[in-house]
């Protein structure tokens, strides 16, 4: 269990860096299509050495890949239309609450009565985000994202389980959602402004391909060990939402950084909660 902890702890402030860099882009949607192209060609030789996930794994690689693209989309515009104090934290912890539940419903993901307790404290605080000064659109892009988070997190945890290595089945998820990126990109018409994009912004791309590819790999090998539930990765990886917070008030100096960080220290209780009723 402290494994698994270590590699979700390091995952999360891998997040929290590509997420950042992603809210300070002028064009985010290329921003983010850049990052997982680059994380996709850094971490081709790992499946070209250890070999493409086996095919019980394919479907749900096709599945992820292609709601990647949901992903990047709500996630753009989320940060578009809310602060990163706002969006990233009810983004991702939201994505946390639906995993867990959607691991305990499809993937037989037993949590303890006090775990659900501690999940409850995690919705406490991503309610208490919202405030009435709070645009309905930010809220609805950042749900949405929420939503989709949680999705693509349960299918990719049962595939990452029918793979013989969870952190090679991170980085086919990664290139396939670049795969995907790209051709959604080529049919809006927005092809051009890739490669355009690539040949100034490569080095940026490569750097925040490598903490978004690795973030999500750790993840995944987390989920593989032993007697480690979804819900528990899923949340505790969302420790990255007071990163978050705290980037947002701090670095980007949002006007209700401050009141956003108080919230999601209360998801952070929630998530220690979780932590402790699994271990007991």
């Amino acid at each position: 269990m402290l494994y698994a902890t270590l590699l979700t702890l390091a995952a999360a402030l891998l997040h929290a860096t590509w997420n950042l860099i992603i809210k300070t882009s002028g064009d985010r949607l290329l921003a983010a299509w850049g990052q997982f192209v680059g994380g996709a060609v850094l971490f081709l030789p790992v499946v070209l050495f250890a070999g493409w996930p086996n095919r019980s794994t394919w479907p749900f690689l096709a599945a992820s890949s292609a709601i990647h693209v949901l992903y990047v989309e709500g996630l753009a515009r989320a940060y578009h239309h809310g602060d990163f104090s706002f969006a990233y934290p009810l983004a991702r912890g939201g994505g946390a609450l639906v995993a867990a539940i959607g691991g305990a419903i499809a993937l037989d993901d037993r949590l303890p009565a006090r775990a659900w307790i501690a999940l409850g404290v995690v919705a406490l605080g991503l309610g208490s985000l919202v405030r009435p000064s709070t645009g309905r659109v930010a809220i609805a892009w950042a749900g949405f994202t929420a939503l989709v988070i949680g999705t693509y997190t349960v299918i990719d945890a049962s595939g990452a389980r029918r793979s013989s290595n969870g952190f090679v089945y991170g980085v086919a998820v990664t290139i396939g959602a670049a795969v995907m990126l790209s051709i959604a990109g080529i049919v809006s018409g927005r092809g051009s402004e890739f490669v355009a994009s690539w040949r100034v912004e490569w080095k940026r791309y490569a750097v925040s391909g490598v903490a978004l590819t690795s973030a999500y790999s750790l993840v995944l090998v987390a989920v593989r060990l032993p007697g480690v539930q979804v819900g528990y990765v899923a949340t505790l990886r969302e420790s990255s939402v007071v990163l978050g917070a705290l980037a947002g008030w701090l670095l980007l100096h949002e006007a209700m950084g401050r009141a956003r960080l108080a919230s999601s220290a209360i998801v952070l209780v929630g998530m220690i909660g979780l932590v402790v009723a699994k271990g007991a």
